[in-house]
């Protein structure tokens, strides 16, 4: 057996025998617990029963989980990109003006550390709106990495490319289109998916409080009618839905990032 072979069969025994872990754990768990937490196979026979019909509705407060993550989706995909919309375009004029830069920057600091949650009863007071509320809760936890890695995309931009800008008369509209943008596209890739990791974490804990129709009130329902199994199975969905995000995002940084080649 090659060394490529052995890499390969590696490679896939390492996931496998990491998901054999836990469900040891978790069956240990299981039967040492006194209070019926739910195996590994009877929590996978309630999965089976969830995914029969995940788009059914019974009303408002009775849906299916498949109605459930697309709720939340959608006001994944409003506030973030709300927050794109300001955040990226903020993140290309603080990199670009230094006054701007140190206007700003002690605001992003004073505010980025900030619990997200904390900001959800704001959202509360001002929209009326649990809807609303949520979507902004989101939009002002995504909008941090955007404008923070926009910016330091920017500020590193070598500076021989500013003075041929200079040189050349270019105006500020085609240094940004034909300078700036190539360049950053990378760092702000990377801030498009730090935002949406935040973004699917941030909503889960916010329909938790504000209820509605949304995985993360889903979870708490469950938690209120003891079904301890349906709470695994949400817990499984949320991480797979944020793997799916975040390998599509992955995808489309790796295919705006160019390598220089060696020869």
């Amino acid at each position: 057996m090659n060394d490529f072979s052995r890499q390969r069969i590696s490679s896939a025994l390492a996931p496998l025998m990491g998901m054999a872990a836990l469900v040891g754990l978790w069956s240990i768990v299981s039967l040492t617990s006194t209070n019926n937490f739910p195996s590994p196979w009877e929590t996978f026979l309630q999965a089976i029963e969830v995914f029969k019909d995940p788009f059914y509705s019974n009303g408002p407060n009775d849906q299916g989980v498949g109605w459930n993550v697309l709720s939340s989706l959608k006001r994944v995909a409003m506030g973030f990109g709300l927050a794109a919309l300001i955040g990226i375009p903020m993140g290309f004029l603080i990199g670009r003006f230094k006054f701007l830069s140190n206007m700003f920057n002690p605001l992003i600091s004073l505010l980025r550390p900030v619990s997200p949650l904390a900001w959800l009863p704001i959202g509360l007071l001002v929209f009326k709106g649990a809807n609303p509320a949520a979507i902004w809760t989101i939009f002002i936890c995504s909008i941090w990495p955007m404008i923070i890695n926009t910016a330091v995309g920017v500020q590193r931009v070598p500076q021989d490319y500013m003075n041929v800008a200079r040189v050349l008369n270019l105006s500020e509209w085609k240094i940004m289109r034909t300078i700036l943008f190539p360049a950053v596209l990378p760092y702000m890739l990377t801030g498009v998916r730090l935002a949406v990791g935040t973004a699917w974490l941030v909503i889960v804990a916010a329909e938790m409080l504000t209820g509605g129709v949304g995985i993360g009130f889903w979870v708490w329902d469950e938690w209120n009618n003891l079904n301890v199994k349906n709470i695994i199975i949400a817990i499984f969905v949320i991480g797979i839905v944020g793997l799916i995000l975040e390998y599509i995002l992955i995808k489309i940084a790796t295919a705006f990032t160019y390598e220089e080649v060696k020869s």
